[in-house]
């Protein structure tokens, strides 16, 4: 049981688990959101496979919980994970991130695909996620959302990135450094200068912070005061544009140009949210003109 974020007897006898791999979320900041199953799991797993020992360990104690503690991260190398593979034949193995849900921009990826193909049995105890968490309390819309890893820290990749991103109508999830969040608030606001965006720092601990604005705004913020901390940057979808009966002239008069007066104004209908009725008779209109 946890009383206080503490586990309140760590003498109480461990369920065995069955053997198999157990992906587990842990806390991104503040220790007391680990959950009750997450602690069973902890409690009664063989060993941890975790990125940080000195990080896991921290965790554990905190928790009154003492496992055998084995270093994973997806750059092991592949004799390394097989070793790891071959132990949850007979052993149940915990396996944990810094900091999270591992797989989500952290380890994890190739040891589950192996784990598939050897037919060793998986499962998770959800938990923290700092994507979810900054989607939740930046305010921009969350009905879809894209989540794109860490932006790259290059320039040119970067606006290549989003570049590519910017046809995707939907609030874009991205994981930052503080160091690097000026250059990358500079590139949002070079490809995407009219979208919202929120700056999400330090969730779930002493000094969190959930600052939204535009790029330029955001900015002049952090130039003024420079960020430290794990950071989630979160793009807002295009805003919605008012079409004018010229817009939509426009666009059915290139539609007409190849497709007939119900197929241009089911298209531009599809792309415009226009009334597709009101369309299909002002492109028999502009036919005749």
């Amino acid at each position: 049981m946890v009383h206080g974020g503490q586990v309140s007897d760590p003498h109480l006898p461990e369920d065995s688990l069955d053997p198999g791999l157990y992906i587990v979320a842990t806390p991104i900041g503040n220790l007391g959101d680990i959950t009750l199953r997450a602690i069973e799991v902890l409690r009664g797993c063989d060993a941890v496979a975790c990125e940080d020992t000195r990080v896991t360990g921290k965790l554990l104690r905190h928790l009154g919980i003492s496992k055998p503690l084995w270093r994973y991260d997806d750059h092991s190398e592949h004799r390394d994970r097989n070793r790891l593979v071959e132990s949850m034949r007979t052993r149940a193995v915990a396996l944990v991130s810094d900091a999270g849900t591992p797989l989500v921009s952290d380890p994890g990826y190739r040891l589950v695909n192996d784990c598939r193909a050897e037919g060793i049995p998986i499962t998770a105890a959800p938990g923290a996620c700092a994507a979810v968490m900054g989607l939740s309390l930046s305010g921009l819309p969350n009905d879809r959302f894209l989540f794109a890893g860490f932006l790259p820290a290059k320039d040119k990749a970067r606006r290549e990135m989003l570049e590519e991103l910017s046809v995707v109508d939907t609030t874009l999830v991205f994981y930052e450094t503080a160091p690097r969040l000026l250059k990358s608030l500079e590139s949002i606001r070079a490809i995407l200068p009219d979208r919202e965006v929120a700056v999400g720092r330090e969730l779930t601990k002493l000094h969190e912070e959930m600052r939204r604005g535009l790029p330029d705004g955001l900015m002049a913020y952090y130039e003024a005061n420079p960020p430290r901390g794990e950071i989630v940057l979160l793009v807002g979808p295009p805003p919605v544009r008012v079409m004018s009966k010229a817009d939509g002239d426009t666009l059915l008069a290139e539609a007409l140009e190849t497709m007939k007066p119900s197929q241009a104004a089911a298209h531009v209908a599809k792309s415009t949210g226009l009334d597709r009725k009101a369309l299909y008779a002002r492109a028999l209109e502009l036919r005749h003109e």
